[in-house]
Formats: structure tokens, C-alpha cells, sequence
């Protein structure tokens, strides 16, 4: 079945009007519906787009930070009014629900926010006598051409971690959106277009692994900003690095919940819900492991359970719909063979969403529910890996001591949550861990 909808790249102000070599496809996550494609850039898109920012990169250098300013109030008043318009272009590609990629817009718009207050920001410093008869000042300027690869899971809010304030800096740039939900990228820029921005300031570029190689030898991008996986984080590091560019390369996660035996099960399972199965788990911050020191395990179980069972599942322009599908079917069949490989393992099947109840029927949706692995183990792939799905994994440990020491262990040290009554415990675990490579939230 051909889909309708169409995407192209935004280079130098409006719509690329070349012909695509390579398209891609853009489904419905909700009923597998091909909703429409995408082009993929080659060489020649690449080259286009960069030539575009570089050449709008002087007169935008240039442009006092009250012309940039009010292109970013403009700007994030734009987006403001159409949050709404934005998360349901988020939800139809990638199925989370509305509310959720209303957040998701929420978040990005607070990065713009602060970027509007870029003049006081770029001041630079001033040091008289640093040596005899010797001053010191040091100014903040624009690199020139910086580049954007971002994931599919916050297709708004992630490349506005980063644009907001490169082009308030006075830098030019190309976004690298994910070819899976790219459509929010391309709205976003002609509501930039909207507010005022120069043409070519902003640019979007779509595709593969041909798209982001272009970026990262191209001479004339100078930084290079990417969130992804572990593997391709490093691939963006090394080549970007090789060819000189400043790079910033942030991977995957695997973010623990300590939940000790003095602890408030019922709020600990609410977070644990929450954290867990929000965004159906594709997310970078998503808790997916459950640390349960004895004899904590079996009552805490029983009350994920017992929330789990009461979670809605459904299309994600359903009000009544609390988590969505997962983004396509190879991912979702993905994240379904850590739940077999789990009980293959050895773990207990305590919550089974391979088959869920959707609202309105599964139909041919990329549906995976809630799941819940119990008893897992360290040496498991369910744990080692980051599964980047509605899969929460429970590992039952004897001591707080034997929880720290998991913990620590973990290649991934992105984040940990703490349940406990005990201020103490979390205040030991923040000094003995966090100076480590943990991150705390209590």
C-alpha cells in the first residue's frame, strides 16, 4: 500500500526541490500503516545544505544578539502556539502518547527559553593586571557550521537540546533528524522560517548512515552534536574527531532503581511504572532495572503487578491511552526477543506484554506491554544490555552493600534512583557512588 504523506529536506529557507536517489519509509506504529516516505540524502543533498549554512554563517555572525534575540522570541512563541500541532505529528510517527510528546515539546521549548537569554550569556570576561602591566580578556565568538544526528524517540525535544542555542550563538545548522519520525524536524524549521530566521541558518537533512558520514567528513561543519546508541556514539566520536570537529557523542543507558526494605512499596512501584513503561521505554532515562534488596522483592513485584494490570495501552491519539507502540516492527520484535532470551535464561516472567489488550484492537500495530522480568541475573542479556523498550528487569540482592557494588559495576552509569526511608542510606550511596560514575536522584 502507498502512503501519502511525503518529506523532503529544508535547505537555505524552504523545501529541497531535487530529486531524492534513496527514499525511505514512514509507518504508523499504531496500525502498521505506511503513512508515507521520506527522501534519503545523498552527497549532493549533504553538500547542498552545508554550502547553505556556511554561506548564511557570516551575515548571521554578524547580527547584533538583539536581532537574534527577537528571532528566538518569535521563534519559541511559534512553537508555543503550535505544541499542540507538534505532539500529534510526534505521536503518528512515533506512538507515544499525545500527552506525552506534548511534554516532549514542553521540555524542548525550555531549552529555547533559555537560549533567549543568550546576551547576557555570551558576556565575556576582563582581568586587569594578570602580570605586571599584562590584561587578560577572553570573548565568546561562533565556530561556523554545526551538526545535529538525533534519535527517533524525542524527535522535537532532542534536536532542541541542541539548535536553540548553537543559532543563538550565532552559529549556523544542520539537523540530521531520524528517518523513522521526521516530520516535526521539518515543521520545526518553517516555523523558523516563520519567525524570522535567515535562510540557510537553519537547515534539516534526512536519511542514513550516508547522510550522517557526510556530515562528519565534511570540511566545512566545524561541531558535531549526536544522541543515540553506544555503538554509534562512538563511531560519531571517532569520525568526527579524526576530522577535526568538536563532537559531543552521548550513548545508551541503563538506569537502576535501589529500592531498600524500609521503603514506601506503593510509591516505589508508581515510579517504577512510571519510569519504566512511559514512551513504552524508549527513552534514555527510562528506569529498566529494579534493584530489590531482601526481603523487599516479592511484595514489590506483587505492587508493579498490580499497576501494570491497570495501565491502558492504546493508539497514541486515544485520550484514553497511556502508553503507546513501539516505533517499528523490527524494533519492536527486537525488544521482544530479550523477553524470550529472559526466560531462556532463567528469569521469571512475572508481567508477560507480548500479546497486550490494546484499546480499539492490536490490529497490525507494533504492540509490546508492559513486561516485567524477575529474578533476573547480572550475566543475562536482559541486563547487560540496553533494551530500549517496555521491558523492566528485577534483580534481587541480599544487602545494600551487595546493591552499591551492582550498581557501580555497571558499564552504564547514567542514572539511579533511591527508595528508602532512611536519608542516611541515600546520603552513604551518594558519596561512596556518585563521585564514581552514578548519578543520583533521591
Amino acid at each position: 500500500m502507498s502512503g501519502g504523506r511525503h518529506v523532503t529536506h529544508w535547505i537555505n529557507g524552504k523545501p529541497f526541490d531535487g530529486r531524492a536517489q534513496r527514499r525511505g519509509d514512514i509507518y504508523e506504529p499504531a496500525s502498521g500503516r505506511l503513512a508515507g516516505t521520506v527522501d534519503f540524502a545523498g552527497r549532493a543533498e549533504i553538500d547542498a545544505a552545508v554550502a547553505a549554512a556556511a554561506a548564511a554563517f557570516p551575515g548571521w555572525r554578524d547580527a547584533s544578539l538583539s536581532q537574534r534575540t527577537k528571532v528566538l522570541f518569535r521563534f519559541r512563541e511559534l512553537v508555543d502556539r503550535h505544541r499542540d500541532e507538534l505532539a500529534r505529528l510526534i505521536s503518528s510517527e512515533h506512538g507515544k502518547v499525545v500527552s506525552d510528546a506534548a511534554g516532549e515539546v514542553t521540555r524542548g521549548l525550555e531549552v529555547v527559553e533559555f537560549a533567549c537569554g543568550i546576551p547576557h550569556l555570551l558576556k565575556g570576561g576582563f582581568s586587569e593586571n594578570v602580570s605586571t602591566g599584562v590584561d587578560a580578556y577572553s570573548i565568546l565568538q561562533p565556530l561556523g557550521v554545526a551538526a545535529g544526528i538525533t534519535p527517533f524517540n524525542f524527535p522535537a525535544m532532542v534536536p532542541m537540546w541542541m539548535f536553540p542555542i548553537a543559532i543563538a550563538c550565532g552559529n549556523t545548522f544542520v539537523l540530521k533528524p531520524s528517518e523513522k519520525d521526521p516530520s516535526a524536524s521539518v515543521r520545526l524549521a518553517e516555523l523558523w522560517a516563520e519567525a524570522g530566521l535567515p535562510d540557510g541558518v537553519f537547515n534539516v537533512v534526512h536519511g542514513d548512515k550516508t547522510a550522517v558520514d557526510g556530515l562528519l567528513h565534511h570540511p566545512d561543519v566545524k561541531a558535531v552534536s549526536f544522541v543515540g546508541s553506544t555503538p554509534i556514539a562512538r563511531y560519531v566520536y571517532a569520525t568526527a574527531a579524526a576530522n577535526g570537529k568538536r563532537v559531543q557523542a552521548l550513548g545508551g543507558a541503563k538506569n537502576h532503581m535501589l529500592v531498600l526494605p524500609d521503603a514506601d512499596l506503593g510509591l516505589a512501584a508508581d515510579a517504577a511504572v512510571s519510569a519504566g513503561f512511559g514512551s513504552a521505554g524508549e527513552r534514555c532515562m527510562a528506569i529498566s532495572v529494579v534493584v530489590a534488596v531482601d526481603p523487599v522483592g516479592d511484595d514489590l513485584v506483587a505492587a508493579i503487578r498490580e499497576r501494570v494490570a491497570k495501565l491502558k495501552v492504546g493508539p497514541g491519539d486515544d485520550p484514553e491511552s497511556q502508553m503507546g507502540p513501539l516505533i517499528t516492527r523490527e524494533h519492536r520484535d527486537r525488544v521482544a526477543s530479550y523477553v524470550d532470551g529472559g526466560v531462556a535464561q532463567g528469569a521469571v516472567l512475572a508481567v508477560d506484554g507480548r500479546d497486550p489488550e490494546v484499546i480499539g484492537g492490536a490490529g497490525d500495530g507494533f504492540w509490546l506491554g508492559p513486561t516485567v522480568l524477575d529474578h533476573v541475573t547480572p550475566d543475562m542479556d536482559a541486563y547487560k544490555d540496553e533494551i530500549f523498550g517496555p521491558v523492566l528487569s528485577v534483580v534481587r540482592v541480599g544487602s545494600y552493600e551487595e546493591a552499591m557494588e551492582l550498581i557501580s559495576a555497571n558499564p552504564y552509569g547514567n542514572g539511579t534512583a533511591i527508595f528508602t526511608g532512611d536519608g542516611a542510606a541515600a546520603r552513604r550511596f551518594q558519596n561512596e557512588v556518585e563521585v564514581g560514575m552514578v548519578g543520583i536522584n533521591v
